[in-house]
């Protein structure tokens, strides 16, 4: 395996599209190594860094693992069809699974923290949590709210202190 560094924003055209079409894998391990599946978010630069901003709501079990941990990896396939993985992924918690175990997934250690990287895809990102916003339902429009909220998500703006492509 040969990882190579890439710019944050390198990828930024393929990273929209895999969350707007499959989603993407976003790991956590804090006890218990996790995985799962966000469709939105994105890269962004604030504070003089890149910043990878991911959304996730209090019910989810993830939201403990970076409550307490502080960071996260994503990790993104780009020519590979983990369909099946990222389906299960999206749709089981990791309350109740194993989700690396039940989807063959191999966890990679990180170049630069805790959490590890999913093998089986190319394009990752090493997160550390710089600053978290939970959603405030007063400030949010109607319409949406109305539509996508039956519990809110915290935002966590993770500073990218790594990207790369294992090839």
């Amino acid at each position: 395996m040969t990882i190579k560094e890439v710019p944050y924003d390198m990828y930024l055209k393929e990273v929209n599209q895999k969350l707007t079409s499959r989603g993407i894998f976003l790991t956590t391990k804090e006890n218990k190594l996790n995985t799962m599946i966000i469709g939105w978010g994105g890269i962004t630069y604030f504070w003089g860094k890149p910043i990878f901003l991911v959304a996730v709501r209090k019910s989810r079990f993830t939201y403990n693992q970076i409550e307490k941990s502080g960071e996260f990896t994503v990790s993104i396939p780009l020519n590979e069809d983990l369909n099946k993985a990222i389906a299960f992924c999206g749709t089981k918690s990791g309350r109740d699974f194993d989700k690396f175990k039940e989807c063959n997934l191999t966890p990679i250690p990180a170049q630069k923290i805790e959490t590890p990287i999913i093998g089986e895809c190319s394009l990752h990102y090493e997160c550390k949590v710089v600053y978290k916003q939970d959603m405030i339902k007063e400030n949010l429009d109607a319409g949406i709210d109305k539509r996508w909220y039956p519990d809110y998500h915290t935002f966590y703006f993770g500073e990218i202190v790594a990207s790369y492509i294992k090839e």
